[in-house]
């Protein structure tokens, strides 16, 4: 049987002086043993018997035994010390263990039914020891109630040592991952107010050119009042109805033609932005009313500055709750905190991620039709993660995406889910890479584009928090990420809560 050290690419470390080993008679052992306290009281005649025990001899930096080799030994350390370590998949080593002079290892292998050793065992001093044979270390556990007692006890110490070990080092993966995890949620939302805090520094600059003007003539009653109405508006709300892509589009083509019209100047930009606030002609018409053709297109512009403002606070606000939302997750899962289950519209969810992301959208030209078709769209939640679900799979749909494309998004509901399809043009996944696309840090992305970890995510939040479903059906130009989340009722509330703590 070919030992593990002789396979090409294992980074063995490096062997010092060759070990020596003999076989020898318990007779020539026996006084070296009995000198031993765990050995002293003991009876070990039984090892008396026609197979010889080994006595080894080991350099200082010598090495005893390496992974993978066999057959198994029990080994009492007679003189020196010895260490034991495990390689790790990088190659390097970390220390499990130290047997000095009386003690005794190699009994958990044999005791677990291994077939081979685990570690490396190396001399740390130039040390002497006894090993018996898998059969020898029977025959003492059978005959030598003592022995036995001690060997167990050995075991038991080691292998919660272990635990303990391997438990440490899993915090620490955790820790890695939902740092790294953290980071990659964080980038969104923390560059979508750095846009915003931009754009809303350039809307003060208009606005104050346009107030200067317009508050250079004296203004009427009626002017006021109206003028008052359209910023009682403007400042209403952040939450507004989601429109479908069809009446949004319709919406937007009927008011800008309307302001253009009316002689007011870009209206083909203010009209999307006062549609998305919830604007319709009639309540514009007072402007156009009580204001001249000139200071009425002042008024409009100005006005559609001031929404566009509004328009970036909600996104800085929108992203600052985001990043809160992340740190408070982040808290979550540190101390297990229980929050109570509230309502969450998933049409609502779902605008206010593509707002957020609108700046990488429109760089790209990519337009997006939504479908909101669910009804009703509001589901049971504990906290937001819900956003990083769409937050992931819209941004991965825009990297997809060739430039002037089309991303869609569309809901509805089956009878005991509703359902969210975001689909895009893109080149599609490869069939060799579908089944390894939720595996953590695995990414197609160039280095340095991608964590690998955006699915990862997603997946664990549908399936693990949510109690819900992700498919994914892709060939060129139509990718589509198909998440099934449960409706109101059943048991969905006692599995967030048992769940909310592994998200």
């Amino acid at each position: 049987m070919a030992q593990e050290s002789d396979k090409p690419g294992m980074n063995w470390p490096v062997d010092g002086k060759p070990v020596q080993t003999e076989d020898v008679q318990f007779a020539a052992v026996e006084a070296a043993l009995k000198a031993l306290p765990r050995f002293a009281e003991s009876d070990l005649s039984v090892l008396n018997g026609p197979e010889p025990l080994m006595r080894v001899t080991a350099p200082a930096e010598s090495i005893i035994c390496k992974p993978g080799e066999s057959p198994l030994w029990y080994s009492v350390v007679l003189e020196g010390k010895l260490r034991a370590d495990r390689q790790e998949q990088d190659g390097s080593l970390t220390a499990v263990g130290f047997a000095k002079a009386g003690e005794g290892f190699g009994e958990t292998p044999l005791l677990y039914g291994k077939e081979s050793s685990t570690f490396f065992i190396r001399a740390v001093e130039d040390s002497v020891l006894v090993r018996l044979s898998e059969q020898q270390f029977w025959d003492v556990m059978s005959c030598c109630p003592a022995v036995r007692k001690m060997i167990v006890h050995d075991m038991s110490e080691r292998v919660s040592a272990y635990q303990v070990e391997a438990l440490h080092r899993e915090k620490l993966v955790t820790l890695g991952t939902l740092a790294a995890g953290l980071m990659h949620e964080l980038h969104n939302p923390g560059s979508a107010a750095k846009r915003s805090a931009a754009q809303l520094r350039e809307n003060l600059r208009i606005l104050q050119e346009l107030g200067v003007r317009i508050g250079a003539k004296p203004k009427t009653a009626e002017q006021l009042s109206c003028i008052q109405e359209l910023l009682r508006h403007t400042m209403q709300s952040c939450r507004l109805t989601a429109l479908s892509s069809v009446d949004q589009a319709d919406a937007e083509e009927e008011l800008s033609q309307w302001l253009e019209s009316a002689g007011v100047e870009n209206a083909w930009t203010i009209g999307p932005a006062l549609v998305e606030m919830g604007f319709q002609t009639s309540e514009l018409q007072c402007a156009q009313v009580f204001f001249e053709r000139g200071p009425f297109s002042d008024v409009l512009n100005w006005l559609g500055a001031m929404v566009s403002s509004m328009k970036q606070v909600c996104t800085i606000e929108e992203s600052l709750g985001r990043v809160s939302d992340l740190v408070s997750a982040v808290k979550k899962f540190a101390y297990d905190e229980k929050s109570p289950a509230r309502d969450l519209d998933v049409h609502d969810s779902l605008q206010s991620t593509l707002t957020i992301l609108g700046h990488k959208l429109r760089i790209k030209q990519i337009k997006v039709e939504k479908r909101f078709d669910a009804s009703p769209s509001v589901i049971e939640t504990r906290g937001s993660a819900l956003s990083q679900v769409w937050t992931n799979l819209i941004d991965n749909a825009a990297d997809a995406s060739p430039a002037n494309g089309k991303i869609e998004i569309a809901t509805w509901t089956e009878p005991e889910w509703l359902v969210i399809s975001i689909g895009d043009q893109g080149a599609g996944i490869p069939e060799a890479v579908l089944p390894h696309i939720w595996e953590a840090f695995f990414t197609t992305k160039p280095q340095g584009s991608g964590t690998g970890l955006g699915l990862d995510i997603v997946h664990r939040i549908v399936t693990q928090k949510f109690d819900g479903q992700i498919a994914v059906e892709s060939k060129p130009g139509d990718t589509r990420f198909i998440v099934r989340l449960p409706r109101r009722g059943g048991n969905y509330a006692q599995r967030a809560l048992k769940t909310t703590a592994h998200a």
